[in-house]
């Protein structure tokens, strides 16, 4: 299952885990939705991100993720 917004297009995350993801990876709630951070580090099924609209931080446990960006597919 995948959304897409602007050059993006959004993975759907089931049960996110530090094995989904990887580090300088986009991450949101909702596919394109705001806020959208930017994976900081990863450890114990948490992760530290930046939020790339007010630039600031946060830890937050992974499984509150369902989306992850990925490159647009180009023809």
């Amino acid at each position: 299952m995948a959304g897409t917004a602007g050059n993006m297009d959004w993975v759907y995350l089931n049960g996110c885990s530090d094995a989904d993801v990887r580090v300088g990876e986009l991450i949101s709630t909702e596919a394109g939705g705001l806020p959208i951070y930017r994976i900081m580090a990863l450890k114990g099924g948490r992760a530290w991100l930046k939020d790339l609209e007010d630039d600031s931080d946060r830890v937050t446990l992974l499984t509150a993720f369902h989306w992850k960006a990925v490159p647009t597919a180009t023809a």
